[in-house]
């Protein structure tokens, strides 16, 4: 699941999910059905009904892997050098990214930035400096529609591809990652990531930093069993405030970041992690 992208073309690379497979399975055979016993539609309405339903809330969890593949880890070659992945979210944005920047040059630590295409527009030379800096950006669409999670194919192709040229035309580096808003997702989104040349990255673990401004809380929880391998989740845009009017990010990447080297880990962007 986390061998690098160069190493097959992404088409012949990944199969259609197991979940998918059964449930194009059960769409053919409530077809089959009705057409031989068609007083039995009702029943296979209701079956249908309840395959939907089981897909709909798989796309509710962020870390499933029932819709395709999925990091929600580090690849265990990773691991096994002692790499975490801090990824950050939304950016960029004019007054915080810079200072995340700062921050994690001071601690000499490297991160993923999943900037959202429209945001990266109205930044450019944030975007092109967080690369100056040794990191890396990713895809997070291209709008961050609350409703990213209901399109269809055509819809998901526009938000990748739309983000992808935005992204690339700024930095000149094509991303080879994409989170959801969110996470969410539906069956749709694999076969377009695919087509894009795209991974899914979620994480292992998050802080729900946009809601919680106690910068004690948000370190616990992303500290709470740490170990090698881990993908930290932080907002740079949206970040809620702590009770002096701070961005929360800002308090807790420093004490984050001792955190993670009292730790003896090391922080990487995910296609470092890659190698």
């Amino acid at each position: 699941m986390n061998t690098p992208l160069t190493s097959v073309p992404m088409r012949q690379r990944r199969q259609l999910p197991a979940l998918v497979v059964l449930s194009l399975g059960i769409h053919a055979a409530a077809a089959v059905a009705v057409l031989a016993f068609p007083s039995v539609w009702p029943w296979a309405l209701a079956v249908l009904a309840l395959n939907h339903a089981l897909l709909a809330t798989v796309g509710l969890l962020p870390r499933s892997h029932w819709l395709g593949a999925n990091w929600t880890r580090l690849p265990a070659a990773a691991a096994a050098r002692g790499e975490v992945a801090l990824t950050i979210d939304d950016g960029p944005d004019p007054v915080v990214t810079p200072a995340v920047l700062d921050l994690l040059d001071r601690h000499g630590a490297k991160a993923t930035f999943f900037c959202v295409g429209r945001q990266a527009a109205l930044h450019p030379e944030i975007c092109r400096d967080i690369l100056r800096r040794g990191h890396r950006i990713e895809n997070h669409s291209q709008l961050h529609r609350h409703n990213f999670s209901l399109l269809g194919p055509a819809g998901f192709r526009r938000e990748l591809e739309a983000a992808q040229a935005t992204l690339t035309a700024i930095t000149g580096d094509r991303p080879q990652f994409f989170r959801a808003p969110a996470g969410l997702r539906n069956p749709f989104l694999d076969p377009a990531l695919q087509r894009s040349g795209l991974r899914l990255a979620s994480w292992t673990r998050r802080a729900y930093d946009t809601r919680e401004g106690d910068p004690a809380i948000v370190l616990r929880k992303l500290c709470r069993s740490l170990r090698a391998g881990d993908i930290l989740l932080l907002h740079d845009r949206h970040a809620a405030l702590t009770p002096r009017g701070v961005p929360v990010i800002l308090e807790v990447l420093p004490a984050l970041l001792q955190a993670i080297g009292q730790a003896g880990l090391r922080p990487v962007t995910l296609r470092e992690a890659l190698t």
